[in-house]
């Protein structure tokens, strides 16, 4: 318990991005064709217009995986006190959030990137403590 209690922020932030990525991979396989039809429309006036269904895809990947690392790195944590599975999950967990920025920009969606840099600022600390706390 006492590394649990060590390690509670970086925890916590871990339980985030994975909540985060893992719903979102989630929501997209679910929900495919809903999520194509509607990024189609959203991506319909950007350079990304014909060829949304591979980005999805990527970000799929990008999530799942993220989730996954967080997930695995939590594990590691709490049993031999490693870092290195949370630090690569919360660095593709900012690489995936930067590609969703990217993609907000380029749509001029500048309200739903705001929204990820709400995101972005959790994942920053965490790769923060991650390193310090080596």
């Amino acid at each position: 318990m006492n590394t649990f209690y060590n390690n509670a922020t970086e925890i916590i932030i871990l339980l985030f991005l994975i909540i985060t990525f893992l719903q979102s991979g989630f929501d997209k396989i679910t929900d495919w064709s809903g999520n194509i039809s509607w990024l189609k429309e959203h991506f319909s006036a950007t350079p990304f217009k014909n060829i949304v269904p591979l980005l999805v895809g990527i970000i799929l990947v990008t999530e799942v995986v993220a989730g996954v690392l967080c997930s695995v790195g939590i594990y590691q944590m709490l049993t031999s006190g490693g870092r290195t599975i949370a630090f690569n999950g919360a660095i593709l967990s900012a690489i995936t959030l930067l590609m969703l920025l990217f993609g907000q920009r380029i749509a001029k969606d500048y309200e739903g990137a705001k929204t990820i840099a709400v995101y972005f600022i959790p994942t920053i600390i965490l790769l923060f403590l991650l390193q310090v706390h080596k």
